[in-house]
């Protein structure tokens, strides 16, 4: 017998296929998914690698076949659907085999095991009292101590036996050997999930939340598996929909992912569906030791969880019978993968459904324009919920320019209208959310007086401002000189914008003393359950103003929340990328969403310098049609994805001048391949930041209509790369429709 195997090593050369003769002592314990120790190379060196097949015929010359060495025995093993998982990643988004496959194991190493031991009495009650008055008689003071206790708890732990009752192991052995006592022994799982099971309250679904998930059931029973879009405005109830599809599919005995955005979103989360299905919840998190999260897997593995819910890697639970995968928010941007495969959560779990006859629930209050767009086209179902789950009322958003605030005197981050409902909301004591969007931030150039955002002439995205006094495209690498007045109306009152949480969190506390302020940021959350404290604290009502980066606005439900303020929403409007629209309307719309979940109105106060850009009215409006429109419209002018599909080429080498010559040859080669196939060629131009750690970086976008188009010409790049030694200096890694 032969394994195929893929080699521990990174490099492109080597992500092929090599196989091995498996020895007659591992043929009936090797396994797909198995980490194997190979002797490779021309010095036989020990490496590692994971088998990905196992054939009985050799595609190779059998005398030059060498044979596999060992197991590697404290490493875990891939699921065989997940390895086909990977191949399906690195041929669509890049990089390695290996890389693709280290990918889909959320967890690369086996963890000691914690077991628990317990004394079991073999012996009947008279034999006991026997022997008891036996061990008293003949002075065995610590067997008569151990046969008192386990007369009056049979099944005695090992540890009290030794700490609290002094018993040393040889005692127990001495016990064991007459057939007093049995020493057993059982594995304890680690569970990060704490919290007492309270009943669940019993949920009355809307006529929209009915609608949804008797759509979904309907499907489901009938064996139809699709993706679904759960378009529900903030508050209309999505996670009890997410919740009632879940308990479907775990009464059909098969298990379900929850994908989540930020860790800051697990524990009210969580606590909602502990309620539900008690133990058979997991949690997968960064913050989890390495033995939890191995244990975790172990569980998921042995069918002991029904439901795991986490961020991106939690779409790689190695579950037996896989029925759902849920991506709540589905429109953030967390779920692409910064990492080499840059793949995104969206499309592989879609993927990764397909392979296993599972379904996808896609939700948001703010789809993505990808999302949306799908599902116009009828490549998903789109489902949707126009009201909240209790039929409040959304929130009145009023809009305050700071233009005309700085005219009348107001040089204060916080508007008057915002000053004045903050006074309100403390008299009543009620609780209020302050948002500073600091999103994307990137030093854009805005003026004061009429609002105006210094842009590209050539690619509609602002420009930054780059040491030395330059204005840079980071599209197309077009640049100026730094501008000291408005070029629209010749204010001098133009420059970057800065702010940060501290400073509106001191001027909060200098403007309202009385207020007892929460500030919620990465610099607050630092610690383990750092998250949970904070927004506990808050839920308790022990502080009436958080202020907070984007963290705060997602997915959390305050009912004593009456107002919130936007403090900056043109901070994510003018970032260098083409999604600042979207990413402006998104958080503006879910930063409007926390206002108003009980039974008292709420208000939303949004401060711009631009209060006519159709994200900041959309917005306003809670109008995501309006946005949709208008925005989809931009991207097919512009052939920006989900229009068209865009792929970045980011190169990066210590050499700048072997930079410029390698990009040059890269993207000749890209436009003498791709003849009169219809794919736009941008570039080389410099990325946000063009040298980091003295390591120099250029971009080359690619656009075309058809993805499979910017498929086929990286896998050809890969191979022109592989051939051409010059390119051994360079870091070369692709981007399908970048974040």
């Amino acid at each position: 017998m032969f394994a195929d195997i893929i080699i521990d090593i990174k490099h492109e050369k080597l992500d092929k296929i090599f196989q091995y003769r498996i020895p007659d002592r591992l043929e009936n314990e090797l396994k797909t998914g198995m980490e194997v120790i190979v002797p490779f190379g021309k010095g036989n060196r020990p490496v590692k690698g994971y088998v990905t097949g196992i054939t009985d015929s050799c595609s190779y010359d059998l005398s030059k076949v060498k044979e596999i060495t060992d197991i590697s025995r404290g490493s875990v093993e891939i699921e065989a659907k997940l390895i086909a998982l990977a191949a399906w990643m690195k041929e669509n988004y890049g990089g390695t085999m290996i890389q693709a496959l280290k990918t889909v194991l959320p967890i690369k190493q086996k963890e000691n095991a914690r077991v628990k031991k317990y004394l079991r009495l073999l012996l009947d009650e008279k034999t006991g009292r026997e022997k008891l008055d036996f061990y008293l008689e003949k002075n065995q003071k610590a067997r008569a101590r151990l046969m008192a206790a386990l007369l009056d708890h049979p099944l005695l732990e090992y540890d009290l036996a030794v700490k609290k009752l002094h018993i040393t192991l040889p005692v127990i052995r001495a016990l064991e050997e007459q057939g007093v006592l049995a020493l057993e022994s059982e594995q304890v799982y680690r569970n990060p999930v704490r919290g007492s099971r309270r009943e669940a309250p019993e949920i009355t679904f809307t006529p929209e939340q009915q609608a949804a998930v008797s759509r979904f059931t309907g499907d489901y029973r009938a064996g139809k598996r699709y993706t679904y879009l759960l378009h529900g405005v903030t508050g209309s109830g999505k996670t009890e929909v997410y919740m009632e599809m879940i308990r479907q599919v775990v009464e059909m005995g098969k298990q379900a992912i929850v994908l989540i955005p930020e860790i800051a979103l697990t524990y009210q989360t969580v606590m909602r569906f502990y309620r539900y299905f008690g133990q058979r919840v997991s949690i997968m998190n960064s913050r989890l030791s390495a033995g939890e999260r191995y244990d975790q897997m172990m569980r998921a593995k042995a069918g002991e969880v029904d439901v795991m819910i986490g961020p991106r890697s939690a779409l790689f639970t190695p579950f037996p019978d896989l029925g759902l995968i849920v991506i709540d928010e589905e429109h953030e941007p967390t779920y692409k993968s910064e990492q080499v495969p840059r793949y995104h959560a969206r499309e592989t779990a879609v993927k990764r459904a397909q392979l296993e006859g599972a379904g996808v629930v896609l939700g948001s209050a703010t789809p993505s324009l990808e999302a949306m767009y799908r599902a116009r086209k009828g490549e998903y179902v789109l489902l949707t919920m126009k009201n909240r789950s209790r039929m409040q009322s959304m929130a009145r958003v009023h809009i305050a320019d700071l233009r005309a605030e700085l005219k009348e005197g107001n040089r204060s981050i916080l508007s008057r209208r915002l000053q004045e409902l903050m006074e309100e909301r403390l008299e009543k004591k009620e609780q209020i959310m302050l948002f500073l969007n600091r999103r994307g931030y990137s030093g854009f150039v805005s003026c004061r007086e009429c609002g105006q955002v210094v842009k590209c002439p050539h690619c509609n995205v602002s420009l930054s401002v780059h040491r030395g006094g330059k204005m840079v495209c980071h599209y197309c690498g077009y640049e100026q000189p730094k501008v000291t007045r408005c070029p629209e109306c010749g204010s001098p009152y133009i420059g970057e914008f800065r702010a940060g949480t501290q400073q509106i969190e001191d001027l909060v506390k200098k403007r309202f003393p009385e207020a007892k302020v929460l500030r919620m940021d990465m610099d607050t959350t630092r610690q383990k359950d750092a998250h949970e404290k904070i927004l506990e604290a808050f839920a308790n009502e022990e502080a009436d103003i958080l202020v907070g980066t984007q963290m705060i606005v997602k997915g959390h439900d305050f009912p004593n929340v009456t107002l919130v303020g936007v403090l900056a929403a043109d901070m994510s409007l003018y970032t260098d990328d083409y999604r600042s629209g979207e990413r402006t309307f998104q958080l503006l719309t879910q930063a409007a969403g926390r206002a108003g979940r009980g039974e008292r109105p709420g208000d939303v106060v949004i401060q711009t310098y631009d209060p006519g850009h159709y994200a900041i009215e959309a917005a306003a409006a809670q109008d995501y049609e309006m946005f949709y429109e208008q925005e989809i419209a931009y991207r097919e002018m512009m052939g920006y994805p989900p229009a068209e599909n865009l792929t970045a080429v980011h190169v990066s080498c210590e050499d700048e001048e072997l930079l410029e010559k390698g990009c040059h040859y890269l993207k000749e080669y890209i436009l003498r391949i791709k003849g009169n196939v219809p794919v736009q060629v941008i570039g080389p131009a410099s990325p946000g930041i063009d040298k980091i750690r003295d390591v120099y970086r250029r971009v080359i976008y690619l656009k075309s209509p058809r993805y499979d188009t910017l498929v086929k010409i990286k896998d050809l790049m890969e191979k022109y790369i592989e051939i051409n030694s010059g390119f051994d200096k360079m870091r070369i890694q692709f981007d399908f429709n970048p974040m």
